[in-house]
């Protein structure tokens, strides 16, 4: 008859140490809090893509440019920069703008060379349109979230924190600028060292004082 095997002995739970256990909780703490805050850049992603299918007769660039230009006017340099795109981007947009009889350009009483953006009549009329229809998708999504008030003054303060990261970013790139101009105008102005020329040192060993000059043979042996 076979001999029964040995039962292993059960393992032994060695309990972490509290350090270490509460740096492993501060680290899952962290990674959940980085995934939250990814997960919050998907869904403005969303948003921004939800924003595009609105049925407003505008695509959203458009819009922007019509809301700014319907301020008073606004130089193309000056839309550009406060719509973040590129100066050749802005132009294709207000190309199709003018295009469509929605905006006209004007140049600057005094300077031809400014030109600014201005709503026609048409373009007054998609803008209200355009206002109403994403006033009316803006609704609905507050409407399911809840807390409408609580939310949209919580979207005033990133739109204010975005502009400001836009004006910091300005004044960084401006003082780039200006320190790489500095920079150049110093080294084309600064004057060129010329070569020295080595000249050997003069001797400033002196001539002995006193000669020593040789008694003449024949008068040695004279008193």
């Amino acid at each position: 008859m076979p001999l029964p095997l040995p039962l292993p002995e059960p393992e032994r739970l060695i309990p972490a140490e509290p350090a270490a256990a509460g740096a492993a909780g501060d680290a899952g703490a962290a990674a959940g809090a980085a995934a939250d805050r990814l997960e919050i850049v998907l869904g403005i992603l969303r948003l921004a893509r939800a924003l595009d299918s609105v049925d407003s007769g505008l695509s959203p660039q458009q819009y922007r440019i019509l809301k700014l230009a319907g301020a008073g006017g606004e130089r193309s340099a000056r839309l550009a920069e406060r719509l973040a795109v590129a100066k050749p981007t802005l132009t294709a947009i207000a190309d199709s703008l003018v295009a469509a009889g929605l905006a006209r350009r004007e140049a600057e009483p005094g300077d031809r060379r400014v030109v600014r953006l201005h709503l026609t009549e048409a373009g007054l009329a998609a803008v209200e349109r355009a206002d109403a229809a994403y006033g009316q998708w803006l609704d609905k999504i507050l409407g399911l979230a809840g807390n409408a008030e609580q939310l949209q003054a919580d979207l005033h303060l990133m739109v204010g924190a975005l502009e400001e990261l836009r004006r910091r970013r300005k004044a960084a790139a401006a003082s780039t600028r200006t320190g790489e101009t500095t920079t150049a105008t110093a080294s084309t102005t600064s004057p060129t060292p010329s070569a020295e020329t080595t000249l050997p040192a003069a001797s400033t060993a002196s001539a002995p004082a006193h000669l020593s000059v040789p008694a003449d043979p024949a008068s040695a042996g004279r008193p």
